[in-house]
């Protein structure tokens, strides 16, 4: 059985990990949710929220990062893309 308040946590600590780096491009990014699927929400912000490799930096950065520390979750959607 799964552990949704330790999986936030899981998720919370490896969007940290990414964060700095989307601050220096101008960004940020927000846990919106983690779905009953594993599916987790978040929402892109700041120069990250209009630019056009945010669906590439979701995937192949945060959703890496997250799936890395978190092999449970199923997938990382923006939810303002």
């Amino acid at each position: 059985m799964i552990n949704k308040d330790e999986i936030t946590k899981k998720v919370s600590a490896a969007i940290e990990i990414v964060r700095p780096f989307l601050q220096n491009d101008g960004g940020d990014i927000s846990l919106v949710e983690i779905t009953d699927d594993l599916t987790v929400k978040v929402r892109l912000l700041g120069a990250c929220g209009s630019c056009p490799y945010s669906l590439m930096t979701l995937k192949n950065g945060v959703e890496q990062a997250i799936k890395r520390d978190v092999p449970e979750i199923k997938e990382v959607v923006a939810v303002n893309l």
